[in-house]
């Protein structure tokens, strides 16, 4: 399997989350205004981005895992069931952890 496609995926996307993430902390630490009504409305921007900050770093967690399946030679096979994972899945998800069907819980 072509790993190497897939790391440089991987690595690629990291890098963009790591930029999203660090201005995400930025805009989480500006000043905020003194009017308690643009305050609110901050705060309510805060939450949406703390979200997003989340979910990124979800992502990466999964897409360092992904690099040291690869490191172990284990990356593009099932976690779940061994199977090797398809190239297509690998190609819209390059750090999927799970065949199509074990994802789909189509497997037990």
């Amino acid at each position: 399997m072509p790993y190497e496609k897939y790391r440089a995926m991987l690595l690629k996307r990291l890098e963009e989350l790591g930029a999203r993430l660090e201005e995400i902390e930025d805009s989480l630490e500006a000043p905020r205004p003194k009017d308690w009504e643009e305050s609110a409305v901050e705060r309510e921007g805060d939450e949406v981005l703390e979200s997003l900050g989340a979910s990124g770093q979800t992502e990466i967690a999964r897409i360092k895992a992904a690099l040291n399946r690869m490191d172990e030679g284990e990356y593009g096979y099932c976690l779940n069931c061994g199977e090797a994972i398809s190239e297509a899945r690998l190609d819209v998800l390059p750090e999927a952890p799970l065949c199509a069907a074990c994802a789909g819980g189509q497997k037990r």
